[in-house]
């Protein structure tokens, strides 16, 4: 159900707590005592866990406090802040800090901080700022939001009427999980339903109210499409444009039709708009698949895998119908009219809670689907599915192998400044076309119910591709000038020539 790539290459997930046993046990005898789990009172299962990728291996981690639909992103060190759930869930901040010489035997676990929020945060979306603090944004029933760490001064939180307004009645809702990003200016776009702000958090004042999606069709939870913050380019410039791209949902009233059995088509368009831009206007585009529940992750290369999801329904237990087995990339740098490409499909249906992150090798890791209460394996349309596979997009093809850059130098874990000039050197087995190779860096997100928060690219700045060696070349490069463009933390950088992604290798912003 929740899914984080974190800088020593592992994937931290973690599903509720209150639905039973796993089938993965925790180690040294450990269990979960619970008083109020309407399943178990005592639970010796993990429904956590820490997923090696180079090993194909898995590490279980104990949680106590039920972490179902909670939220969270990385803090500047490194670490995973992940943040409410619900009942015994909903104002706790959990803690998971990476290392790389874990053991089974409770090093390097979840700490869990009773009381860490104001507010009941359930549905709820984080992101970090620049300052290296989280916002934790709205929630069922929470038309606020609050910070994390707290302070002396800010140890509340602070109305937001945006998310009343956008809250359809009878429970319907359809403003969970808001999608929101950091502005190039350091405020924040919120889009909740059908429509969004622009938001400065530091004085709670809305600066920006953009227009009305056209069709007015919700596109968050539950009809939930998703979003992303196009590329940012032009780093250098006085003017940054920044845009988004949402795409997906369900129409109006989806989501009481599903409850009632009558599984509504899902929407097929998707909308850009200039967030930067003094008259923002959206632009609507169509999918080849009309998609609910889709995940959307940016690719190293700016381009966007749209995955997962249903035709009809909407999320929710039991709600969905008709999965999308065949992944869209997106190319927006494309004309208009052949931005999209369909890609191979899958096996396997990716329903309600399941999760796509991407790695730092270019693949993107998919996971999970349980539209049901409990684990139900038999006798239903779309079972439990405990498995993991990965997408890997073309650029991943062995015939692009002779064109793929492979970093020399900086070594992983490269530490810069905002700012700084730095030169990149990287290996081509083939022919360099030099006007086509840029630099990107990518802030991988935290992933739950169709959404990545965090998520964010940018293309550096770059001059002077110049061959040093055989087959092998250097590239200058000037990193964001401040923590508005890039919050302070861990991003993979890759080389990309061609459309084609080497290997990231990691690099701490400060």
């Amino acid at each position: 159900m929740h899914m984080q790539l974190l800088n020593n290459d592992r994937v931290v997930m973690f599903d509720r707590t209150d639905f039973g046993m796993s089938n993965i046990s925790l180690p040294d005898g450990k269990c979960r005592y619970d008083q109020n789990d309407t399943t178990l009172k005592v639970d010796c299962t993990a429904h956590s866990i820490e997923y090696d990728i180079a090993s194909n291996s898995i590490r279980p981690l104990m949680v106590q406090t039920d972490v179902w639909c909670s939220s969270g992103s990385v803090f500047p060190d490194g670490s995973l802040v992940q943040t409410g759930g619900f009942n015994d869930g909903e104002k706790v901040v959990r803690v998971f800090k990476p290392c790389s010489n874990a053991t089974t035997n409770g090093t390097c676990d979840w700490e869990e901080i009773q009381g860490g929020l104001v507010q009941r945060r359930w549905y709820s979306t984080n992101h970090i700022l620049p300052d290296g603090r989280q916002i934790i944004i709205g929630g069922r029933r929470a038309f606020n939001y609050e910070f994390y760490p707290k302070s002396a001064s800010a140890n509340n939180s602070y109305s937001l009427p945006f998310l009343v307004k956008t809250n359809d009645p009878n429970k319907i809702e359809n403003n969970l999980y808001p999608f929101v990003f950091l502005n190039v200016d350091g405020n924040l776009f919120i889009f909740a339903n059908n429509r969004a702000i622009l938001f400065d958090y530091t004085k709670n004042v809305v600066l920006t109210n953009y227009p009305e999606i056209p069709g007015g069709d919700p596109r968050n939870y539950p009809s939930t499409g998703s979003a992303v913050l196009l590329p940012l380019k032009n780093l250098q410039a006085q003017e940054i444009q920044a845009e988004v791209l949402v795409c997906g949902g369900a129409p109006k009233g989806s989501y009481t039709s599903a409850l009632n059995g009558n599984f509504s088509g899902a929407l097929s368009t998707c909308g850009r708009i200039i967030i930067t831009d003094p008259n923002p206007q959206w632009t609507m585009e169509t999918m080849p698949l009309a998609r609910t529940m889709g995940d959307m992750v940016i690719l190293p290369n700016g381009n966007v895998l749209i995955i997962n999801g249903a035709t009809t329904g909407t999320a929710g237990w039991e709600c969905g119908r008709d999965p999308v087995l065949k992944p869209v990339i997106y190319r927006p740098d494309n004309p208009f009219d052949s931005r999209f490409e369909i890609q191979n499909s899958s096996t396997i249906p990716r329903m309600y809670h399941s999760t796509a992150v991407l790695l730092r090798d270019g693949r993107v890791l998919v996971g999970g689907s349980n539209p049901h209460i409990y684990y139900n394996f038999t006798g239903v349309l779309f079972p439990t599915e405990l498995s993991l596979e990965a997408f890997s997009p073309s650029y991943l093809d062995s015939i692009s192998e002779y064109l793929r850059p492979q970093i020399i130098s900086p070594a992983s874990q490269y530490a810069i400044e905002y700012g700084q000039r730095m030169p990149i050197r990287f290996k081509v087995a083939g022919r360099v076309d030099i006007n086509l190779v840029t630099i990107t860096m990518v802030a991988p997100g935290f992933n739950t119910h169709s959404f990545t928060m965090n998520q964010r690219l940018l293309v550096l700045v770059s001059e002077n591709v110049k061959l040093i060696g055989e087959n092998a070349y250097q590239i200058n490069v000037v990193t964001p000038n401040n923590a508005k463009l890039a919050p302070p933390g861990y991003y993979l950088l890759f080389v990309v020539h061609q459309d084609i992604p080497s290997e990231g290798i990691w690099v701490k912003i400060q």
